[in-house]
């Protein structure tokens, strides 16, 4: 095989995902890097399966895809977001029209194989289909599911493939190398196969592609085993995980908990640690309106200086103060006025969200 270290190629150690946040710590004793645990279980076979009957295998346990959401470390998702998915109380992204060209999934579907052979060519590895969904052979670990892209064929150095068309949005996250998320799934696959070692090739904008070597991290899969038994119990027991301050999380707490009951009150005040909580809010309130004031002045001291400039240059960037197209829109409130009827002949429901708000004693 020809060296992986050349302009085109790069190696991204799973060493460098040997340091995660609390929620990943691992048993005060870790296997050596090199240990052989056993093969996987094949749970299902996938070749003539429904995409609908893959979807229903997928929530018998945290798929590699999962892995970085169940451990909290997925910038696209939560781990509530997740545990919704998990329990059926929401769709997964997956679950959306797959036909939709507009679809990041359609095309990292359609591509996946261009990225295969593109990585053959490129590196003289044959690859292989898996056409089951794996399942890790320790009954305790069970729940830990794996759906791969391919397996490496001959290889000594290397037994898996993972294939990643990345687009325009995505490109910040690989501009330091494999994303952290990216990075959990790989090891989540080696610690369910047991094989050693992955490859990540990566088209990234549809023109440049790039192939990162993952190499099995014990320390990082114990600590991966730890947080994930943690998220399926969360899911078995049908208790609600950690939540975070993403956008993901908001989302799934609205879909969580839609309605509000009138004039019920709970009184959190005297929850251990629990009243610090509205304390912390207030304070950060007041930090943001102060920040928001200070951004508000400094952003008027320089469009006063722009005058009617497009754009102002800085030492460390720039900034442009244009004006938007002017556009024709329908007054609706003046037809209604006109013509009430209309909004008996053409009604629409739109459906309330709750609102959080803040109110204070002091």
């Amino acid at each position: 095989m020809e060296n992986m270290m050349n302009p085109n190629t790069q190696t991204s150690s799973s060493h460098a995902i040997a340091h995660l946040p609390l929620t990943l710590n691992p048993p005060q004793t870790a296997l050596t890097s090199r240990s052989q645990p056993n093969s996987a279980k094949r749970l299902a076979k996938t070749k003539g399966m429904s995409r609908e009957q893959w979807l229903q295998v997928r929530k018998q346990g945290i798929g590699s895809s999962d892995a970085a959401a169940a451990c909290g470390l997925n910038p696209h998702m939560s781990m509530l977001e997740l545990w919704m998915i998990k329990t059926g109380r929401m769709q997964s992204p997956p679950d959306q029209p797959f036909k939709n060209h507009y679809s990041p999934l359609y095309w990292g579907n359609k591509l996946e194989p261009l990225i295969a052979d593109y990585y053959q060519q490129r590196t003289g590895n044959k690859v292989r289909r898996v056409n089951a969904v794996l399942q890790h052979p320790d009954e305790d670990k069970a729940f830990m599911l794996a759906n791969l892209d391919y397996a490496v064929v001959g290889s000594d150095e290397v037994q898996l493939l993972e294939c990643k068309s990345v687009g325009e949005w995505g490109t910040k996250h690989w501009r330091d190398g494999v994303p952290m998320y990216v990075l959990i799934q790989v090891q989540h696959q080696l610690a369910v196969t047991g094989k050693q070692a992955a490859h990540i090739c990566a088209l990234i904008c549809g023109h440049e592609a790039k192939i990162f070597k993952v190499e099995r991290n014990e320390i990082v899969i114990n600590r991966l085993i730890a947080s994930e038994k943690i998220f399926w119990s969360c899911v078995e027991n049908d208790i609600p995980p950690h939540v975070d301050a993403s956008e993901s999380a908001a989302k799934a707490l609205q879909l969580l908990y839609p309605q509000h009951i009138p004039l019920q009150t709970v009184d959190l005040s005297t929850l251990s640690g629990v009243d610090q909580l509205f304390t912390d809010l207030l304070n950060e309130e007041k930090h943001l309106a102060h920040h928001q004031t200070k951004y508000d002045y400094l952003k008027h001291r320089i469009q006063i200086l722009m005058k009617d400039a497009e754009k102002a240059i800085f030492s460390q960037g720039s900034v442009t103060w244009k004006k938007s197209k002017d556009s024709v829109v329908l007054d609706q409130k003046a037809l209604l006025q006109a013509q009430p009827e209309l909004l008996d002949q053409y009604p629409q429901t739109r459906i309330g969200s709750r609102r959080f708000n803040i109110h204070s004693s002091s």
